[in-house]
C-alpha cells in the first residue's frame, strides 16, 4: 500500500539554478550589446545637427549673394562693409569670424561657425552663357561646407 502512495506523489517542475543563472546570462550579454549601441547613437545624435546648421549658413549667405545685381550699378558702393554691398562681386574675398546677419547684427549661438571664402569669377561653362560662378565656404564644429551658385546677367 505504501508503494502504491510513493507513485502518485507528482514530480515538481521549474527551473534549476543552473538553468537560471545561465538565463541570466544570456540576458545580460542581449542587454550589454543593445545598450553599447544605443549609447554610440546618442553620443553622435548631435554632428547631423552641426552640419545641418552649417549647411543652412552657407545656403543664407549664397541665396543672399545671389539675390543681388549682376554689376556694379552706376554710382553703386565698392568697398568692404556687408551692408552696404549692392552686387555680386561685392562679395569677393568675404570672410566673417562668427555670423552676423545682412545688417551687421552677431547671431547668438553661431560663434563657433566662421564663413571662410566667398570667391566670384566669371564663367562661360553654361552652354556660353556668361555667368558669375559664387562659392561660399563656411567652417563649424563639424567641418567645411562649400556651395556654389551661378548669377547670369538677365
Amino acid at each position: 500500500m505504501q508503494q502504491q502512495a510513493m507513485c502518485t506523489i507528482k514530480r515538481q517542475r521549474g527551473f534549476t539554478l543552473i538553468e537560471l543563472i545561465i538565463f541570466i546570462v544570456v540576458v545580460s550579454a542581449g542587454l550589454a550589446g543593445i545598450l553599447s549601441v544605443m549609447n554610440t547613437t546618442v553620443a553622435s545624435s548631435a554632428d547631423p545637427m552641426v552640419r545641418k546648421q552649417t549647411v543652412a549658413i552657407a545656403e543664407a549667405l549664397l541665396e543672399e549673394i545671389l539675390l543681388k545685381d549682376y554689376v556694379n550699378p552706376s554710382g553703386g558702393y565698392s568697398g568692404t562693409n556687408r551692408t552696404q554691398f549692392d552686387d555680386v562681386s561685392d562679395y569677393d574675398g568675404y570672410t566673417s569670424t562668427g555670423i552676423v546677419d545682412m545688417v551687421g547684427t552677431v547671431i547668438p549661438g553661431l560663434s563657433a561657425y566662421s564663413i571662410t571664402d566667398v570667391s566670384v569669377d566669371i564663367s562661360t561653362d553654361l552652354t556660353g552663357v556668361t555667368a558669375k560662378r559664387i562659392s561660399v565656404t563656411v567652417t563649424g564644429p563639424g567641418g567645411d561646407i562649400s556651395l556654389s551658385g551661378y548669377r547670369a546677367n538677365y
